[in-house]
Order: C-alpha cells, then structure tokens, then sequence
C-alpha cells in the first residue's frame, strides 16, 4: 500500500503535466480568419458543425469549391450535400487511406495549382491536420473550427488519441 500511493501521485502529476503542456495544441490550437481562397477543404470526423461552416464559407464567397473528405458509407448528411445544388462546387472524395494522410494527399492532387486552402476540422484535431496537411501540400493552408462543445471525457480521448497520431504522422511519408 505504501508503494501504491507515490505511484498513483506520480501518474497523477505526469498526466497533468501532460494536460498543460499540450492544452495550446489540443484546446488552444492556432487557428486563422478565414481569407478569400482556391478552395475550402472538410476534414472528415465527427458531424460536429463542420460541414455547415465549410458550405457556409463557400456560400460566403471565401472559395469557389469545396472539398468534403467522405469515407462514410451511408451518411445522410454527406449524401445530401455531396448531391445537393450550391453555387458554388462542391467535390465529395474518398480520402486513401481513410485518414487525414489521406486527405492530405487528395489535397496535394486537388490543388497541384492552387495557393491558399482554409481547412475545417474541430479544435483537438487542428494542429496535428496542419501538421500532416502541410507535409503534403506546399501552399498556405487557414484552419478554422466550427468550435463544438466536447465533454471531458471527450477531451481526455482527444488528447490520447491525437498524441498516438502526431507519433504515426512523425513515420508518415505523403
């Protein structure tokens, strides 16, 4: 029992200055005004605003495109507005792999001629995606968040599982 008690206050204390140390990457992320660009890229993930705020952009005049990452099988909020009229173009694609690699790589194929990209995805996600996106495509990228309210749970999966994919990424070729 002695033992157990310095080893739980040392996990305790390493974890929160794990959760301190990565709060401006994963709570605080840099993120961008959107700015007049070639396209507006949806990350794929949770239908947490996303979509909406991508469209919306568009429908602003902020891009003439957007790309919808849809690895979804049978979503119907991704069917109806990869199939929906806008005034603008709207390019659904199955990203390959099935991950934000992959999205970085369709992005590098999208916009071969391209200068500036506003990329939406939520706030845990924002600083691994510019770091992956920016290994596959040269030119400027804008992140912007539709910000969606995460419970602490949530947080703490976040924060887990976008450590383990800023150490898959550091592998990662594009």
């Amino acid at each position: 029992m002695r033992r157990i008690l310095p080893t739980t206050g040392a996990l305790l204390l390493v974890a929160l200055v794990a959760v301190i140390a990565l709060w401006p990457v994963y709570v605080r992320p840099r993120t961008d005004a959107a700015q007049v660009a070639d396209a507006i890229l949806v990350l794929g993930g949770a239908h947490d605003g996303r979509e909406e705020l991508g469209l919306r952009l568009a429908a602003e005049g902020y891009a003439p495109r957007v790309l919808v990452s849809n690895p979804y099988e049978h979503s119907p909020m991704v069917n109806r507005i990869c199939h929906g009229g806008y005034s603008f173009e709207v390019i659904c694609f199955d990203p390959d792999p099935r991950t934000t690699l992959g999205e970085g790589r369709a992005l590098a194929r999208f916009g071969a001629d391209w200068d500036r990209v506003i990329v939406v995805t939520f706030t845990p996600h924002i600083s691994r995606a510019r770091y992956i996106i920016g290994k596959c495509w040269d030119g400027e990228l804008l992140f912007v968040d539709p910000r969606p309210h995460l419970s602490p749970v949530r947080w703490a999966w976040d924060y887990a599982y976008q450590s383990a994919g800023y150490v898959k990424a550091w592998f990662a070729d594009c």
